[in-house]
């Protein structure tokens, strides 16, 4: 046991007496208390929780050490849809422990070591849908039907590595399966009609390497399955018909073969026997080798009739003798009935013109992801070849002329549908020319850093995402689809040029918006993807999100794609949950309404006295008294500059372009020490502060809110504490540059705080008028 399922037990004995087992339930798996729920996967379980209630409906116990079910260990959950178990090490299951679970819907016992499957285990699972068995250890389905009550069985797998046998009557009881999955690779015996019991099958997946089984299968399953997906198998000759003793109608569609191998002999006869399958109509090799070169028998193939089928797709095909392959001459007759025809992944690097001109009723071609290349498309797109194809699938290959591939284009004349993208053109011509049909095109992820006229005007749809494009403005009067989506724009493409647009994709771009008279310009439009760009919330266009009517059955991916870039407040949250206060949306309004009440306060205070403004210009005349009764600090021998200048770098607008032209500029100029124009170069910075102090006159400090959070003027204040303070010194002088708290200032400079306090600074007016004082003061100040 693990350490978990040790403690677990422990409780469990431990506290038995005294819990209940819905508690125990808690302990061991503790997702099971809160919801319906119950996840207990990976826990190192050795054995099904109790306490188990009516409330859960799913109970997850995958991925533990749970060796047997008991009888009572899923009695109480009566209301369980869903039940995994898989990937466990359940090898006995009690006849009765699956009793009560009459609405269980999935079941999972796949991954395990059941050695045998019993009827009684599902005979009363009447609602059971999905039911997962394969990955045990069991050979054969047992002499009879596990599956005669599951009326209601709609997906059923089975199988494992030892899995040998199915017998007749092993699946009585179940006719209609939407998916029935068997991994039967090493299936030898398969009694004829075991299969035919279930009437319908809508897709049916076999892992097989017996030919012969593989046969016998197909028989049975001509009436009942429509898609026939037969992987791993090694297909070697047979020349016995897959439709022996049969008689119409068969229900086949499709046939499927994946990591399937081929050689040429098979593949000539497959092709001969599929025939005599009417109902075929679409085959498809996905994953799978061919061990030959193409080498079939064209004679017999051609005498065996025409084949039914009209969707061929090859995807992953590996040819081993691939530079040796034939070209397939003669098939001719065997090819002009299909209407689709995909060819992925496979290396492809050209289709012989011959070929070509025999797809006389092709409607559908995809090539994507092959070795196409510009000079022999000439050969593959060759003149009266794919007489009536409508789409063209080139993108993935290694085209680089875009001029070029429009060239070789024009000659497939009912072409509509044309897809180019992920080859890298790098370049568009100003001019190319188009099949005049030609409505859809892709051209996304081919490097184009621009569009131009090149684009035909037919266009209805045009996919350009994911390029290096910064701007839109062609005239495609029929578009009524753009895909933009991973580009460089800034804002939405004009309307005007694009008048029918219906659907348009900018995601991932670098908006910051877009107003109402821009989406209102799109009179057509039905969806508009913008999710994932970097929107700034202003208020007019949130303003135009919150009031424009049915924005959400627009917009695609809203709300939880648009998220706000900036303001820094909302950054990161998203554009529908964001409201901007009244002050934020109407900043002129508010900024009038306050100036007209400070201007009424000021008329109210004018009403009543000029005491204030006396007050302040007494307080700056006894600043400039107490200034001139100081003595100087040192010798003028050692005085470079009349003030050294302390300020915050935030405050530097008002010092550099005001102060000091006020003062340098005056008759007599003072002479000023900044620390951006005068500190000496490669000085360490608190030498020059020190320097710059002791060789100053005057030290000015100009005092605000970033004054007092600066680390640099904190350090100057604190080096000046002293010799400006505590020595009865008067060579500082304090400009307040804006209203401050004087508990803004750092508690250590206790003469500066109660300075402070007694207002002993020159403030800086915003009246133009009680400017002039302010620097007369300053200048007396500056020369005491």
């Amino acid at each position: 046991m693990t350490t978990h399922s040790w403690r677990v037990w422990a409780i469990y004995m431990v506290l038995a007496p005294n819990l209940s087992e819905e508690q125990v339930l808690k302990q061991s798996c503790p997702s099971c208390d809160a919801t319906q729920l119950c996840n207990c996967s990976s826990m190192g379980l050795d054995f099904i929780p109790p306490g188990l209630t009516g409330k859960i409906t799913t109970l997850n116990l995958a991925h533990n050490r749970i060796k047997h079910i008991r009888s009572q260990d899923l009695q109480q959950a009566v209301n369980l849809r869903a039940l995994l178990l898989q990937s466990n090490k359940i090898s006995s299951i009690d006849k009765d422990s699956f009793h009560s679970l009459g609405k269980l819907e999935l079941l999972d016992l796949s991954n395990n070591s059941l050695d045998h499957l019993s009827p009684e285990w599902f005979e009363h699972l009447f609602a059971l849908q999905h039911l997962h068995l394969q990955g045990n250890s069991y050979r054969d389905l047992g002499e009879s039907s596990p599956f005669s009550s599951l009326r209601n069985l709609s997906s059923l797998h089975l199988g494992n590595p030892w899995f040998s046998t199915i017998r007749q009557g092993n699946f009585e009881g179940i006719e209609l399966l939407d998916k029935l999955w068997i991994d039967g690779g090493r299936l030898s015996q398969y009694g004829p009609g075991s299969l035919k019991s279930v009437k319908k099958i809508n897709h049916m997946i076999i892992s097989i390497k017996n030919t012969n089984v593989f046969s016998a299968i197909v028989r049975d399953l001509l009436y009942s399955v429509t898609w026939l997906e037969v992987r791993e198998i090694k297909l070697e000759i047979e020349k016995k018909s897959l439709v022996q003793n049969s008689t119409l109608p068969f229900k086949i569609q499709k046939l499927t073969f994946k990591d399937a191998s081929f050689t040429d002999q098979y593949i000539s006869l497959l092709i001969i026997l599929l025939k005599e399958i009417t109902s075929l109509q679409e085959l498809e090799a996905i994953d799978c080798m061919l061990e030959g070169k193409g080498n079939w028998d064209i004679k017999e193939i051609a005498s065996s009739g025409q084949s039914f089928v009209e969707t061929v797709s090859i995807i992953n095909v590996m040819i081993q003798n691939f530079h040796l392959f034939f070209d397939l001459d003669g098939m001719e007759s065997q090819i002009n009935k299909l209407k689709r025809i995909t060819i992925a992944s496979s290396r492809v690097f050209m289709i012989p013109c011959k070929l070509a001109k025999s797809f006389s009723l092709l409607l559908y071609l995809d090539l994507h992801d092959n070795l196409l290349v510009n000079n022999r498309l000439n050969e593959t797109i060759c003149e009266d070849s794919w007489p009536s194809l409508q789409t063209l699938n080139l993108s993935q290959n290694s085209l680089k002329s875009l001029k070029k591939t429009a060239y070789f284009v024009t000659r497939l004349h009912k072409l509509i549908n044309l897809d180019i993208s992920q080859n890298n053109f790098g370049e568009i011509p100003d001019v190319c020319e188009w099949p005049k049909t030609l409505k859809y095109l892709n051209l996304s992820s081919t490097q184009i850093p621009k569009l131009t006229t090149c684009i035909p005007p037919t266009l209805e749809v045009l996919d350009v995402s994911a390029n290096n494009l910064k701007e839109f403005g062609l005239q495609l009067p029929f578009l009524k689809e753009l895909h933009l989506a991973k580009n460089h724009l800034k804002t939405l493409p004009g309307a005007a040029p694009i008048p029918n647009l219906v659907a348009l994709s900018v995601r991932r771009n670098k908006l910051n918006g877009f107003s109402r008279e821009e989406f209102e310009s799109f009179r057509k439009m039905e969806l508009l993807d913008a999710s994932d760009n970097n929107f700034i919330c202003s208020c007019e266009f949130l303003s135009f999100i919150h009031h424009q009517a049915g924005i959400a059955q627009v917009l695609v991916g809203w709300p939880d794609k648009y998220i706000c870039d900036s303001p820094l407040a909302v950054r990161g949250v998203q554009v529908g949950a964001v409201h901007l206060s009244l002050m934020e949306c109407h900043r002129s309004l508010m900024v009038s309404l306050l100036c007209a009440l400070v201007v009424l306060v000021m008329l109210v205070l004018v009403a009543i006295g000029y005491k204030y403004h006396a007050v302040w210009y007494l307080r700056m005349t006894w600043a400039w008294l107490q200034a001139k009764r100081k003595p100087k600090r040192a010798p003028l021998k050692d005085i470079c500059y009349d003030a050294f200048v302390s300020y915050s770098e935030h405050d530097s607008d008002w010092v550099e372009n005001i102060m000091v032209r006020e003062l340098e500029q005056a008759c007599p100029p003072f002479r000023l020490c900044l620390h951006k124009r005068d500190f000496v170069p490669g000085k360490w910075i608190v030498d020059n502060i020190i320097d710059s102090i002791e060789k100053s006159h005057k030290t000015l400090f100009v005092l605000s809110e970033h004054f007092v959070q600066s680390e640099w003027c904190k350090y100057e204040l604190d080096f000046s504490h002293f010799r400006l303070f505590d020595e009865n010194n008067d060579a500082a002088i304090l400009v307040l540059l804006e209203p401050i708290q004087s508990k803004a200032i750092p508690k250590r400079f206790c003469k500066l705080r109660r300075i402070m306090n007694t207002k002993t600074y020159l403030e800086w007016p915003l009246e133009e008028e009680q400017q002039e004082m302010f620097w007369f003061n300053l200048k007396i100040a500056l020369k005491s």
